[in-house]
């Protein structure tokens, strides 16, 4: 495994984070079809060198099974937590239920989850908003460090304006950087603020729109957008390389168990080898094809 410095934290991470759905059985009414337990799943990860976890309490029974699967390890590896509740209130009462299930009494990094606009902000900042309780459970200890994950690039930069968070979870990716150069301010911004940069979506083709997509669903029924195929490893290697150029520090893939060993088996290729110019020119032409199909 490779490992990056998140940003200001003083953590050296992974450079593969293991995203916390992987382990929910239960999840937006449907069962995962993979063969596996989050207890085998969660072996493999340190195993194979895997100190970084997130998860969310929107993610099903995902904090339930992950909770009990890092007991043996918890000492030994950082775990990030979000809530999507915008007051302190409604925050607290998701911070304890989470400390609960996840058999913790504190968080490496816990997170605002899932910014997208500019009334969210102004909410999360105003009298009785969530980071009144951010600042207490960094106060008390409970939040060794403060983050927030974004769809946004323009939410996402006003935060910046607003607090010295420590780290940031966003969207880059292949297609959506080289079509609207989505990121690239926001990483900029980060950098210059020694922001660790944590990224989602870097696996993703486009949105799920077709008829013909059903079959894939089944099989990826925990990504919210259709992953690349794991068996298009040119394609997939290539779409992982250009978010590792970008400078990520760490790449959180869809919550399945196929796209997260696949990116943990190839992180050497990803993180040291520069994407070639046969490669750059793949992505040009896959742009193209998805072009009209953004991934959210």
């Amino acid at each position: 495994m490779k490992y990056n410095q998140l940003g200001k934290t003083g953590y050296e991470v992974s450079a593969i984070t293991y995203g916390g759905i992987v382990s929910a059985v239960q999840y937006d009414g449907i069962i995962s079809p993979e063969i596996g337990s989050s207890d085998e799943y969660v072996q493999w990860a340190i195993e194979h060198g895997i100190n970084y976890f997130d998860v969310a309490p929107t993610y099903g029974d995902a904090e339930l099974n992950l909770g009990k699967s890092l007991v043996p390890y918890r000492k030994d590896i950082y775990l990030a937590c979000k809530t999507n509740k915008r007051t302190a209130k409604e925050a607290r009462i998701d911070c304890e239920k989470t400390k609960e299930l996840l058999h913790t009494d504190y968080f490496d990094v816990y997170q605002l989850h899932g910014i997208c606009t500019m009334e969210e902000v102004e909410i999360a900042f105003g009298k009785g908003g969530v980071m009144e309780l951010m600042e207490e459970l960094k106060r008390e200890g409970i939040a060794r460090r403060i983050g927030f994950t974004a769809h946004s690039e323009e939410a996402a930069l006003r935060m910046l304006e607003l607090y010295d968070f420590d780290s940031v979870l966003f969207p880059y990716n292949w297609h959506m950087n080289q079509t609207t150069q989505m990121g690239d301010r926001l990483i900029k911004a980060l950098k210059e603020r020694n922001i660790g940069v944590l990224c989602m979506k870097s696996m993703i083709e486009r949105a799920w729109r077709f008829p013909e997509d059903n079959e894939k669903k089944q099989r990826y029924p925990k990504s919210w957008c259709k992953p690349i195929d794991v068996e298009d490893e040119e394609f997939l290697i290539a779409a992982l390389k250009y978010v590792a150029e970008m400078g990520v520090d760490t790449i959180i893939p869809p919550g399945n168990i196929h796209h997260f060993k696949f990116a943990v088996e190839h992180v050497d290729e990803i993180f040291d080898q520069p994407l070639t110019a046969q490669e750059r020119q793949m992505l040009r032409e896959r742009v193209e094809e998805v072009r009209a199909y953004p991934f959210f």
